[in-house]
């Protein structure tokens, strides 16, 4: 956290997830000055229910219960939603990129060799995941390890503090680009929520937000827009920048479950194995969830015969590549499912019911659906163009809502790619030449 304002920054970057982070590290890294405004907070991860509740479960900010009893959650904290994920490492859709004048494929290389990015070593590899890929590979299914951004070294057999957030340095997120970033002298505030993006002549001349209590206006020559699939597409909004509400996807996921009598688990790696069907808009992981999170998706479909089975039940997470649709709105985020979205879970569940079956699981059933991954609301070629920049000049936008839908992908690494080609791109034209007014004044305090 900063001490104090400059009078301006060369680039503000609002939001710390992996595009956010990912901009502000390759900028910073060039020299430019940064500002990095998150609305989360920078406490430290402690990897507790209670902590995560507070980055994702608070409604209408990080939880939006949509009109078919659906859930979409979103991180908001230091390192967005990377924190709370399953650190999976996905690719990026090279192609499907390139044919929208977006050349990731040099990017990709670089970003990776910054990244602890492999599969888990066998001994990380807990006996839910092993039983579930037994049962895949009695299917047929081309079931095999996932690529994990996680530290081996620092991981701990047993543990099952992913989705709270890893107190123990073991998984990789965003806060690590967010502390090197300011290693190299970006600035971050947190519990800082910008309002609208301020412009002038069709140009981008910084935000405005509210710090303490006080709205105030915070200058710099380029602003990169890095809030979320749901939050940028609002600020914009705020801005008159873009429409009231904009459709969007949100990969929808569906736990299905069921129990065996000789294990007794519960508490390990999530995601370990799994394998991408993008024919059938399918994707497929074993899916371990902390005790609490699997107790309220059994109570939540009526399964309170299966309350108490958790440390025996194993669990396929069942993803599709949705339709987008609905809307993101100034003060909500709603959609529910398309004809094609339920008939893709349809054909998932039945694959997933197999696997189990073949895993010899008995009494199986499904959650609700619920999603993680917001997007697609800007996506490039309309609401930006290759260099993801919007029609009003010197504002970019570097999230989950650039992405072309569908997607159905773990975005963390695309987003990572994303970011940091836009950071290195904005360094190169010279950002921090294009503004001379940089030293340290005695504005705000955060």
């Amino acid at each position: 956290m900063t001490s104090s304002f400059r009078s301006r920054y060369d680039a503000i970057v609002v939001g710390t997830g992996p595009g956010g982070a990912s901009a502000a590290r390759a900028l910073a890294r060039a020299g430019a000055a940064v500002l990095m405004l998150e609305e989360g907070s920078a406490a430290p991860v402690t990897g507790t229910l209670t902590q995560m509740a507070a980055m994702a479960a608070v409604p209408g900010k990080g939880a939006f219960f949509h009109r078919d009893a659906s859930l979409l959650v979103r991180g908001m904290t230091v390192g967005g939603s990377s924190t709370l994920n399953f650190a999976t490492a996905a690719a990026p859709p090279l192609t499907r990129f390139a044919a929208l004048g977006v050349d990731l494929e040099s990017t990709l290389a670089g970003v990776r060799a910054n990244l602890p990015v492999s599969p888990l070593p066998d001994e990380l590899i807990g006996p839910m995941a092993q039983r579930i890929a037994e049962g895949a590979r009695a299917s047929g299914l081309p079931w095999a390890k996932l690529d994990k951004m996680i530290r081996p070294q620092s991981c701990r057999t047993g543990c099952w503090r992913c989705v709270y957030g890893c107190p123990y340095g073991a998984k990789w997120t965003a806060r690590d680009w967010v502390e090197e970033a300011q290693r190299h002298g970006a600035h971050l505030a947190d519990h800082a929520r910008v309002t609208r993006v301020l412009a002038e002549g069709g140009r981008a001349t910084g935000v405005e937000a509210i710090l303490d209590g006080k709205r105030v206006e915070l200058k710099a020559a380029q602003v990169v827009l890095a809030a979320g699939g749901i939050g940028s597409p609002r600020i914009l909004h705020a801005s008159g920048l873009a429409p009231r509400s904009v459709p969007f996807f949100s990969d929808p996921v569906v736990a299905v479950m069921g129990t065996v009598d000789d294990i007794d688990g519960g508490a390990e790696v999530p995601m370990a194995f799994g394998m991408s069907m993008p024919e059938r808009g399918l994707t497929f992981s074993d899916l371990t969830l902390p005790k609490p999170m699997y107790q309220a998706f059994a109570a939540q479909v009526g399964r309170v015969d299966r309350l108490f089975a958790h440390a025996r039940t194993l669990s396929v997470m069942v993803k599709i590549r949705d339709d987008a649709g609905g809307g993101i709105g100034p003060r909500w985020a709603d959609k529910t499912l398309t004809a094609a979205d339920r008939a893709r879970f349809a054909d998932g569940i039945r694959t997933a019911r197999e696997i189990l079956r073949h895993a010899g699981a008995r009494h199986i059933f499904k959650s609700w659906h619920f999603a993680a991954h917001p997007g697609g609301g800007l996506q490039i070629g309309q609401a930006v163009d290759a260099d993801l920049q919007t029609p009003t000049r010197g504002l970019y936008v570097c999230d989950a809502s650039v992405l072309p839908a569908p997607w159905g992908l773990p975005p963390t690494l695309t987003l990572l790619c994303l970011g940091t080609r836009l950071g290195q791109a904005m360094a190169a034209y010279g950002v921090r030449e294009a503004m001379s007014s940089t030293t340290p004044s005695s504005g705000a305090r955060t």
